[in-house]
């Protein structure tokens, strides 16, 4: 039997108000009744924040907002999720750490209700941002059937970010969007050159109905698009991402023909990475590798 994952990609607007645990119940009450059972349900970044774009100062409105993971919002999360028994990433939200920094952290809770993984985003949006800065990235299993990595929007743009997911096992990236700027064309492009350059999916899930843009996108290990959103509406896309067809990718090579995972033989010399002050170790050069000993900071 092959491993697929019936995914929910979300685009939709910002909720506003005080109540938006409750719509975003009713949105996933929704997908439910028209596409049956779904295995996980991804939303825009910050989707649970519309009010912030109205604030005279967004950024302060956001850090006036900001929980800990540990606070009434992520246990109200966590029993959504449990109640509607799915995987659920309910986009990021304005996470409040011990020493008074505010960043801009992704969710992935599991049907049981566990907070499973939790991401800051480590590329804020400068100089338009105003988030602290994450330090590391992070990937979280669904078992039995795949790896999944997180970036957030501009992370997008700097191709390490979706390099070290892809190597610490990712199969699957969901990159959580809210673009409301012309650049989305090239977020679009950037969904395909990742997924090529890392032989991963790219799940790219951009916020709509205004002020979000849409364009959200599926991408696979091939870089095709496998489905969209392409205008700014309001749009749930379902898609079975089939993980292996991932592993063929990667073993014949993108087209049959180009196998970057296979690159790097043992006795190949270190390669020298001086933008990192750091090096490309060819013994270690297999995301294989990281899916067989398990999750790996």
């Amino acid at each position: 039997m092959r491993r697929k994952l019936r995914l929910a990609m979300v685009q939709a607007a910002p909720i506003p108000g005080n109540a938006a645990v409750d719509v975003l119940g009713a949105q996933i009450d929704e997908i439910q009744a028209v596409h049956g059972d779904v295995d996980l349900v991804v939303f825009p970044e910050v989707h649970l924040y519309g009010d912030g774009f109205k604030a005279d100062n967004p950024a302060e409105w956001f850090a006036s907002q900001a929980q800990p993971l540990q606070g009434p919002l992520v246990v109200v999360l966590s029993e959504l999720a449990r109640a509607k028994q799915v995987w659920l990433v309910p986009g990021t939200i304005p996470e409040l750490a011990d020493d008074g920094r505010v960043f801009n952290t992704a969710l992935a809770f599991a049907p049981d209700g566990t907070l499973v993984s939790s991401y800051r985003k480590v590329f804020p949006w400068r100089p338009f941002e105003h988030w602290a800065p994450g330090d590391h990235f992070v990937v979280f299993d669904i078992p039995d059937i795949a790896r999944i990595g997180f970036t957030i929007c501009y992370d997008a743009w700097f191709p390490e970010a979706t390099r070290s997911v892809a190597w610490m096992g990712a199969e699957i990236v969901l990159n959580i969007v809210q673009t409301t700027t012309p650049d989305r064309r090239q977020e679009r492009v950037l969904a395909q050159a990742n997924a090529i350059s890392n032989q991963v999916f790219m799940v790219s899930v951009n916020a709509g109905g205004l002020p979000g843009v849409g364009g959200s996108i599926i991408v696979d290990p091939n870089g095709d698009v496998i489905a969209e959103s392409p205008g700014h509406e309001p749009e749930t896309t379902v898609i079975d991402l089939d993980l292996d067809r991932l592993e063929e990718v990667r073993k014949v090579g993108t087209e049959g023909l180009n196998r970057l995972w296979g690159q790097l033989r043992a006795d190949d010399p270190t390669i020298s990475l001086p933008a990192y002050d750091g090096q490309l170790n060819p013994t270690s050069w297999n995301p294989s590798d990281r899916l067989s000993e398990g999750i790996q900071p």
